[in-house]
């Protein structure tokens, strides 16, 4: 099973809408993309709290670190450049958090709000290597966008 992201985007738009509460939304988003594909073995939030620092937010998968320092591992990265982190191969990323040991590539992307402030990161873990594509980045940036920065 590969993910529709068309047919992603129109569900996730269709339950999330009128809703405002970031964990909420936070938790459909996880849920719905986490089933969509058998590649995303854990798929979550990391909420920030604090200055530099993520704590664990909605996901689906087994347990993921409960908080991630700006300064650590992909999530931290994607949090403090706000760039998408798409990783091959999590074991050559300089400074990688294993949450799981069954971890094999990562995509890792901001989230912002309709402000344009970081409320968090997606993260989407597999264990395949090289699991995601630019084209996954985009689809998944393009619906995050959709619910948490409506125009």
């Amino acid at each position: 099973m590969q993910v529709d992201y068309e047919t992603l985007a129109k569900t996730i738009a269709a339950l999330t809408e009128g809703e405002t509460d970031e964990v909420a939304l936070m938790a459909t988003v996880a849920c719905e993309v986490h089933h969509s594909d058998e590649r995303f073995d854990w798929t979550g939030f990391y909420r920030v709290v604090a200055p530099e620092l993520l704590k664990i937010g909605p996901y689906q998968g087994g347990h993921g670190c409960l908080q991630i320092a700006f300064s650590r591992g992909v999530c931290g990265a994607a949090a403090r450049t706000g760039e998408v982190q798409l990783v091959a191969d999590v074991e050559a990323f300089p400074g990688h958090i294993a949450c799981a040991s069954s971890t094999r590539s990562e995509l890792v992307l901001p989230v912002r709000n309709g402000d344009g402030a970081l409320i968090g990161v997606f993260d989407i873990d597999s264990d395949q290597p090289e699991a995601f594509t630019r084209d996954d980045a985009e689809q998944i940036a393009a619906i995050l966008k959709q619910v948490f920065a409506p125009s």
